[in-house]
């Protein structure tokens, strides 16, 4: 009897947590007109080399936390193919920070500036390119 009491307790238990709802809101990975895109590309080549687990493990979620407040969302992009299936891919990998205020994304940067180009060093020996731009437009394919 008192097993089945326990039992029966342990699954009252588990309904009740995993029902609980919480008053975090979930943060949209849309992005928005007006918001900052900073793409940071590494471009493909003999004798390159890219760590993704790292980049993705690691790398990424550290800048996130370095950016705060001031980072909507990220994205990572593994190059899988150049334009045709014969061509080589253009870029290994892309990131992407979408932020809302590039003079706080640029002092985030400056004041971490060491521990970004340290850790760089774990994941690639490539020099990556940076582009920021501004997002001018947001739009959907009506037709699905």
């Amino acid at each position: 009897m008192m097993t089945h009491i326990r039992y029966y307790s342990s699954i009252l238990a588990l309904i009740v947590l995993t029902s609980c709802k919480t008053n975090k809101l979930i943060q949209s990975t849309t992005p928005e007109t007006g918001m900052f895109k900073v793409a940071i590309l590494y471009p493909n080549g003999k004798e390159k080399m890219f760590d993704m687990d790292y980049y993705e493990k690691i790398h990424m979620p550290m800048m996130a936390g370095f950016l705060g407040k001031n980072l909507k969302f990220y994205e990572i992009d593994k190059g899988v193919a150049g334009r045709t299936p014969n061509d080589e891919i253009p870029f290994i990998a892309i990131g992407y920070f979408y932020c809302y205020d590039t003079t706080e994304y640029n002092k985030a940067v400056a004041k971490n500036i060491e521990a970004i180009l340290n850790d760089i060093k774990k994941y690639t020996n490539i020099q990556p390119t940076i582009q920021i731009s501004e997002i001018r437009q947001v739009r959907y394919n009506k037709t699905n």
